[in-house]
């Protein structure tokens, strides 16, 4: 499980995080309780809900999908939901982590 922060202006709403999942993810998006869990490409399953005020995000991969472009578009999506869904790139995400690290 990851946890991520959000930026300013992003609210920690669970109903925000489900339109975003529904909007970088074609396919169906199911509540389990307070999580979202969907599936797409290489994720096998992937379930996002919002933790105090921190998004987290635990994710599971099928490891025999081969496809290159299959798996790139997949990373893709993932990335874009993840900026829809904190404010923050991958750059400002990777730093931020980074910065956790070394408290």
């Amino acid at each position: 499980m990851q946890e991520y922060k959000l930026k300013r202006g992003f609210t920690p709403d669970s109903e925000r995080i489900y339109s975003v999942l529904k909007e970088c993810f074609p396919g169906e998006v199911k509540r389990e309780g307070d999580r979202f869990v969907t599936s797409y490409g290489v994720i096998s399953r992937l379930s996002a809900w919002i933790e105090g005020k921190k998004l987290a995000v635990d994710t599971v991969s099928d490891n025999s999908v081969t496809d290159n472009e299959l798996i790139l578009d997949t990373n893709k999506r993932f990335r874009d939901f993840l900026l829809k869904a904190t404010g923050f790139t991958a750059k400002e995400r990777l730093k931020a982590a980074k910065k956790e690290v070394s408290k």
